[in-house]
């Protein structure tokens, strides 16, 4: 059985128009691609993925941090009710081939840095220039494709 592709699309819980109208069109690209997305399964940019992915077809997993699966929001498939708290980032990143990154706060934060621990490529969207070893994109289907071509690379090695 071949697996499908999956991307980690992390980022803030409460999230402006911009952001998620941006976080949206990432999951479409996803989506387009065939590949499934895994996000915390909570409000802000992991809805706004998760909303566009499944309007396109897409399929989606949420990884949340409590023990209710019904706190997923309403995009989301498979809801993966964990009951560790904030812990369950390490779940959210090494659930993906890669992490797409978007502007957020200490919880993303942390993402990124457990992704780059345990190998995952991470491309951050419009977002995170301090951060050295994380790639950069300026749109959505830059980033998924770069994140895809990454993940690609990773697995070879």
């Amino acid at each position: 059985m071949k697996r499908l592709r999956t991307l980690s699309v992390i980022g803030a819980g409460e999230a402006s128009r911009e952001l998620r109208n941006l976080a949206e069109e990432v999951g479409r690209e996803i989506a387009r691609h065939g590949t499934v997305l895994v996000c915390g399964g909570r409000g802000g940019v992991m809805e706004a993925a998760a909303q566009g992915a499944l309007s396109a077809g897409g399929h989606t997993i949420g990884i949340l941090p409590g023990s209710d699966r019904a706190a997923a929001n309403r995009y989301i498939e498979f809801a993966i009710a964990t009951g560790i708290g904030e812990a369950r980032n390490a779940i959210v990143v090494a659930s993906g081939d890669a992490v797409i990154a978007m502007e957020g706060e200490a919880g993303t934060l942390s993402e990124i840095g457990l992704a780059m621990k345990i190998g995952r490529p991470v491309v951050a969207l419009n977002s995170w220039e301090n951060i050295d070893g994380v790639d950069r994109a300026n749109d959505a289907r830059t980033a998924v494709a770069l994140a895809l071509k990454l993940a690609a690379r990773a697995r070879r090695k």
